[in-house]
């Protein structure tokens, strides 16, 4: 990787069309995601106002259920075998966790184990799985215990399809984390969104009921202090020691475990698996690291780029601007996804370009619906690119890509500069976003009707000429994002509508990186794939 200083060039004065007049410089009007309504964002420097992570409606609960193999272990030490824990320790070690099991009665379900291995000092075992779990509730993503034992564990009922990540924090007295490299704050996707767990399930056992992970049975007390006695185990969430898969987390954090069950759709890259076919040094993409200075943000940005192996197009190549380039080239290496499907024929030759997001202060401040943010993709990334590398000029061969509110950007940066962007990937986009206040409260959007992207979609449904300038978007949710999955369709129904062409996916896991990094791949073949579909054996 290389790393170089620049200027960015380009139109940083005037604004795009479309546009609000006196929008191209500065931070864009309106209010910081997580502040108290009523607060305005911060005019020039980039930086200069506080801002939360952005937030996301409660999911679908699942279900909780005993684990034939929990239920088996609990009555083997009811009658007294000593070595049945052991041998199940080995066992878990072997096969790695967590444990997967077929319910006989359900063949489209699962039962799945998460496991943690305690100590003398282990008071109480929190899981947390990205999406289902209720953060205002904790005591219902505490684990149980064999009693006797040293063995923990919750299980889920999962349909077979699903993906996703988890973390677990232990209570051992001191604050610290057993058997754990290094605690981190619950900065993940696991850990940084919210879920519903229900305790509806089977009847319980003696492996359920030997040791209660309810509020009640666990402390005295009302359930506001018990929950407030929860929190701080957040701090000490980490990855699953027994299990080798792991996706780097956001900011530097430790990261978080990654489960697959039997029938999750196959991807072509994970970052948390070895490659499948590693690329020669010959089949590698050049990726370097660039500073610019950018009018628009009032700041300096660095910014990813990746030129494809081999020769380049004549007349430009296609190119896709990748959001929260810090996480998706810094911290998942997603090069390689690229290297494999340019060299499988999947995809053209793509130039990427990847500005990195800083932090999440940073984040919530300029993504959404900033124009002048649109106005620093557009007006000034790609021109200084354009300076450099081959990138095309033709807005049908250009993507914008995001996740999270970065899924809201990239559709925003879609409506806002068509002239740019003819394509767009959102993933799970934060359609509770509104400029006049910070989004939902508690899991509930506050107002009523449309989202507000809706609504400008219907507002730019005109654009400078007269006449609509067709959009094609991939729009991607999952099964377990609650009130985002209405927002989601109700979007494409609006696009749709307006005249463009819009492709929905909804996928069975969370608000997660493990699901999105399959979905990066879908999204470009299904938006910039060749014309005759063809695909390298097992598909994407």
């Amino acid at each position: 990787m290389r790393t170089s200083v620049g200027t960015s060039t380009g139109a940083a004065g005037g604004t795009l069309p479309g546009a609000a007049a006196g929008t191209a410089t500065g931070a864009a009007g309106g209010t910081v995601p997580g502040a108290p309504s009523g607060v305005p964002t911060v005019t020039g420097e980039a930086g200069a106002a506080p801002a939360g992570p952005p937030r996301t409606s409660r999911p679908a609960p699942a279900e909780t259920v005993d684990s034939p193999r929990i239920v088996a272990l609990a009555a083997s030490v009811a009658g007294g075998r000593d070595a049945a824990v052991r041998e199940f320790w080995a066992e878990a070690e072997a096969q790695g966790t967590p444990l997967v099991e077929p319910i006989p009665w359900d063949p489209e379900h699962r039962a799945v184990t998460f496991l943690w291995r305690g100590t003398e000092h282990t008071r109480r075992v929190l899981l947390l799985v990205n999406r289902l779990v209720d953060r205002s509730h904790l005591a219902g993503s505490l684990m149980r215990r064999i009693h006797g034992t040293d063995v923990w564990h919750l299980t889920y009922r999962l349909r077979s399809d699903h993906r996703g990540t988890y973390v677990i924090a232990p209570d051992t007295g001191g604050g610290g984390r057993h058997r754990t490299a290094a605690a981190h704050p619950a900065t993940s996707a696991s850990a940084s969104t919210s879920g519903t767990a229900s305790t509806s399930g089977t009847a319980s056992t003696s492996a359920t009921a030997s040791t209660s992970a309810t509020a009640s049975a666990s402390e005295d007390g009302p359930a506001d202090d018990f929950q407030a006695r929860l929190l701080p185990l957040l701090a000490a969430a980490g990855p699953d020691p027994l299990n080798a898969r792991t996706v780097p987390g956001r900011w530097e954090g430790a990261g978080s475990s990654v489960f697959e069950l039997p029938d999750a759709p196959p991807q072509p890259w994970r970052p948390w698996a070895p490659a499948v076919r590693p690329a020669g040094d010959g089949d590698r993409g050049v990726v370097e690291r660039h500073r610019l200075t950018s009018a628009a943000l009032a700041a300096r940005r660095d910014v990813w780029t990746y030129v494809p192996p081999g020769p380049l197009p004549d007349g430009g190549a296609d190119t896709l601007v990748l959001l929260d380039g810090d996480m998706w080239c810094g911290r998942l290496g997603v090069q390689a996804l690229f290297d494999r499907l340019i060299g499988d024929g999947v995809l053209p030759p793509l130039l990427v370009l990847a500005p990195d997001a800083v932090d999440n202060a940073t984040r919530a401040r300029e993504f959404g619906g900033r124009q002048a943010y649109v106005n620093f993709l557009a007006a000034e990334l790609l021109p200084w690119a354009a300076a450099r590398l081959p990138v095309t000029f033709d807005p049908s061969r250009t993507v914008v890509a995001g996740e999270s509110l970065g899924g809201l950007t990239a559709l925003y940066a879609g409506l806002a500069a068509p002239h740019r962007f003819g394509k767009v990937l959102a993933q799970s986009p934060s359609l509770w976003w509104r400029p006049e206040g910070p989004g939902p409260v508690d899991g509930t959007d506050a107002a009523d009707g449309p989202s507000w992207l809706a609504g400008e979609c219907a507002d730019r449904a005109k654009y400078a000429g007269g006449g609509p300038r067709e959009l094609r978007a991939h729009v991607r949710v999952g099964r377990y994002e609650g009130d985002m999955r209405n927002r989601s369709r109700e979007l494409c129904d609006t696009l749709r509508g307006l005249g463009h062409s819009v492709a929905y996916t909804e996928y069975n896991g969370g608000h997660d990186y493990a699901c999105w990094t399959g979905g990066l791949a879908e999204g470009l073949v299904d938006l910039l794939g060749r014309a005759d579909g063809g695909t390298r054996e097992g598909g994407v």
